[in-house]
């Protein structure tokens, strides 16, 4: 008998064997890799460093999931989403912004939770001395505030509550320099553009160029809280969910507590 023969008996052989066991005679479908998924999550400015560093943690476990970050003010984020801006998860630093958009039933129900606090801070640039309460601020050596713009920068409008229950802003009013989000008050501090700024003691952590000269007594401001919910008109509802239950765990809050934040 030829060898082709044989080799054809051999064939038809091992294929009636297979078939009498079960085992297929095509070799298994490749295992399709799961696809990644995109979480846009807009934050307020005063988070940013915190947010960085939390999101190569979550990706450790999750990664198929890629997290973006829109940074700004609270107000300016909170009116992008009411535009129809993409977001999935809004972090805010103020209530005032979640409860617009809550309002306007444009957050998933039962989404919502509060992430961590914060405390408010007068700042000045390292050279500038005499400086150690509210009140000095109307020295003539002040020339320049900085403040967040109170309408949409919520550290400016904890800022501009302290001034007027100290009884300042109407004798101050005329040195502010108002900024589109917190990190704008610092830089303007840090880069001598204004002798002064009020911050977040968290903001006031990440630089060198600035030192704080008094925390501003909680009692003179609205409770600093930061609420994050998911956007209902997110596309990815589930992974969004997700990472606001991680943002809640031990990981995240370690990070938040480096950077400052008050996390219950």
């Amino acid at each position: 008998m030829k060898r082709r023969q044989i080799f054809g008996f051999l064939g038809i052989a091992i294929a009636g064997l297979l078939l009498a066991i079960g085992l297929p005679l095509v070799p298994p479908s490749p295992v399709i890799a799961e696809s990644n998924t995109n979480i846009l999550v807009s934050a307020a400015a005063s988070l940013k460093d915190a947010m960085e560093e939390i999101k190569p943690l979550y990706q450790q476990s999750k990664s198929n999931i890629n997290i973006n970050y829109n940074f700004g003010a609270s107000g300016a984020l909170q009116q992008q989403i009411e535009q129809g801006a993409p977001a999935d998860i809004f972090i805010s630093a103020a209530k005032k912004q979640v409860d617009a958009l809550e309002q306007k039933g444009l957050l998933l129900p039962g989404s919502r939770t509060n992430l961590a606090n914060n405390s408010l801070v007068l700042i000045v640039a390292q050279d500038v001395v005499g400086i150690s309460s509210f009140s000095n601020l109307i020295s003539s050596r002040i020339k320049k505030i900085a403040i967040g713009e109170p309408r949409s920068v919520p550290a400016g409008q904890y800022g501009e509550e302290v001034l007027k229950n100290l009884k300042l802003y109407d004798q101050l009013k005329s040195k502010f320099v108002f900024a589109n989000n917190v990190r704008q008050v610092l830089a303007a501090v840090e880069s001598g553009n204004a002798q002064a700024g009020i911050v977040y003691a968290t903001d006031a952590k990440t630089s060198k160029k600035v030192k704080v000269v008094v925390t501003a007594n909680e009692k003179l401001h609205s409770p600093i809280v930061y609420p994050v919910a998911v956007i209902k008109g997110s596309k990815n509802i589930s992974a969004a969910k997700q990472f606001v239950q991680f943002l809640s765990g031990s990981q995240a809050k370690t990070v938040l507590r480096k950077y400052g934040f008050i996390v219950r």
